[in-house]
């Protein structure tokens, strides 16, 4: 994005101040109705939950425990909605009530009449009023989903009384949706609140042109947010994984009912498997860009089941800007572009032209990827170019963060063109070089990078070099420090050779010598937010350097014997 001139900022104070308007409008206006929502009789289906079962959360629960996001909340004996919640995050995950999926494991008449009384509270102590972390939109609609899936559990052996009481929350909540979605400037979580929309429909019984407006507001979502190469607007090779879990399950109750399934939702399902390919490594990993966190293995592989389009992983992803290398063993993922809009830019990375490397089972270089489960200093440390395998300029990003709280953390400045090209070279190699502008307005440079993956995947070369624009200067200094970061997976031993080589080593004994001639390396602290087990220590590689004296950097990465 463009350095933000003050019309620019001023056009961005004013759209999302009519944008908070609309939403406050929505919002009375949905106040005002409430009373005369119609009580739905009864629930036809309860759709399936494709996420991972945990019997010890359940046990957890059913004693007064619950661990959620990372965090233990111990209630002893009070309602969890009367205490001080952990995080914001736990906060989410309670309120959202994903956790249901786990009493599953324990079905007994106890276990369900705790879950029983859980959601009561809830509707007692929140379904009257509207506002705060119960109502974000996401996690009304997370809300939704898991009430209806779990519907057995909440109401196995259920008297009248609460039964009336959870059909009329549900209906409340369904009204809110409708009213609210259009008004959110989080993609996701409006795509979330149509799923939820739509499975309501085919859930409860409603006339057929409710049912057709839900499945046509869905398919309109996919539209704008399934881009044509199959990823997700976000760029976060996460999104597509956690909308998947809940696509597949509508889908089949779709076609289990009878019921003509939405125009665009099984296409847009076929078109989002290749993308999920195209980032996943060969050990089941999911890349971590702009936003993506750890991925269980088996909560990748209970959506991957159900891919019927099969086929070898894209080259390229055109739409959402990425670049897949791959020969042998070696697997190479590189980011070559950048947010499409500010909304977009809300939970994006400053990671132009940053890159993966895994070989066989085992990731070498990384990103060091977004916390699952920590505070906002945390999550915007993550977001910066340092915590990504690429080269920063005078310690500043590629791209920049508003300071502002009232327009939130979105992408004011930075990259706003990346030209990119690739070819296949006499020796067999795939070529590609790539530049963006993140530094030009500031810094009167480009950074261009070449990647060169030998033919039987055994080497990777990299090539760095910034390039001064004619009739710019470097922001009124010459002043051009580089710091070029290689961040290691923690799972991988680093073991230095000499100055300007090192030892990679991986668990199962594969090892690559990554080394950069006539430079220093040096191996310094590093934080891996990735973890499945939270924020982790690890290290990575750094090389300093004056982009005015040194005008390129090869580095190297070998495969050895």
């Amino acid at each position: 994005m463009k350095l933000a001139s003050r019309r620019h900022l001023f056009y961005l104070y004013l759209r999302e101040t009519w944008r908070r308007t609309r939403r406050r409008f929505a919002l009375m206006r949905f106040r005002l109705t409430r009373s005369s929502v119609q009580i739905p009789e009864r629930l036809i289906v309860a759709p399936t939950d494709l996420r991972i079962i945990d019997p010890f959360v359940a046990e957890e629960i059913l004693e007064g425990r619950f661990p959620l996001a990372g965090r233990v909340l111990a209630t002893n004996g009070e309602s969890p909605f009367v205490m001080d919640m952990p995080s914001r995050a736990f906060a989410h995950r309670l309120h959202g009530f994903t956790w249901l999926r786990h009493i599953r494991a324990d079905k007994t008449d106890n276990a369900c009449s705790n879950a029983r009384a859980i959601v009561d509270q809830w509707i007692h102590m929140h379904g009257r009023r509207v506002g705060g972390v119960a109502w974000d939109l996401d996690v009304t609609a997370q809300r939704l989903i898991s009430w209806l899936s779990h519907s057995p559990v909440v109401l196995q052996g259920v008297e009248s009384g609460f039964y009336r009481r959870f059909m009329k929350s549900l209906a409340v909540q369904i009204r809110y949706l409708r009213r609210m979605a259009r008004h959110s400037p989080d993609a996701e979580a409006r795509f979330r609140a149509r799923i939820a929309l739509a499975m309501a429909s085919v859930a409860m019984p409603v006339r057929a042109s409710a049912l057709r407006r839900a499945g046509m507001e869905l398919d309109r979502e996919i539209e704008r947010q399934i881009l044509p190469d199959g990823g997700h607007v976000s760029r976060n090779p996460r999104t597509a994984l956690d909308l998947l879990l809940d696509l597949l399950p509508l889908r089949q109750t779709y076609v289990n009912l009878g019921h003509d399934v939405p125009a665009k939702l099984i296409p847009g399902i076929d078109r989002m498997y290749p993308a999920l390919r195209f980032f996943r490594h060969q050990g089941g990993d999911l890349a971590l860009f702009n936003g993506a966190t750890s991925t269980l293995a088996n909560e990748l592989m209970s959506v991957l089941r159900y891919d019927e389009t099969s086929g070898q992983p894209f080259r390229m992803l055109p739409d959402l800007a990425y670049h897949r290398l791959s020969a042998g063993n070696t697997v190479v993922i590189v980011d070559t572009g950048c947010p499409q809009s500010v909304d977009l830019s809300r939970l994006a990375h400053a990671g132009c032209l940053s890159f993966e490397m895994s070989s066989g089972r085992h990731r070498f270089i990384t990103n060091c990827g977004a916390p699952k489960f920590a505070a906002d200093a945390y999550r915007q440390m993550a977001r910066s170019t340092a915590a990504h395998s690429t080269a920063v300029l005078n310690d500043t990003s590629s791209s920049r963060l508003s300071q502002s709280e009232f327009l939130g953390p979105v992408m004011v400045a930075g990259v706003s063109a990346v030209e990119v090209s690739r070819v296949d070279t006499a020796d067999g190699s795939d070529c590609l070089v790539a530049s963006h502008n993140g530094y030009a307005l500031p810094f009167g440079v480009l950074h261009e990078r070449e990647f060169r993956l030998s033919a039987n995947g055994t080497r990777l070369s990299g090539f760095d070099r910034f390039l001064p624009i004619p009739g710019r200067n470097a922001g009124g200094s010459d002043t051009r420090d580089v710091v070029l970061r290689f961040h290691v997976h923690p799972a991988i031993d680093i073991v230095p050779k000499s100055e300007d080589s090192i030892l990679l080593s991986a668990p199962d004994g594969e090892t690559w010598l990554f080394s950069v001639p006539g430079q220093i390396i040096e191996i310094t602290e590093d934080v891996f937010f990735a973890d499945s087990s939270g924020v982790r220590q690890s290290e990575q590689l750094e090389i300093a350097f004056s982009a005015v004296a040194v005008a390129e950097i090869r580095w190297e990465l070998a495969r050895q014997k």
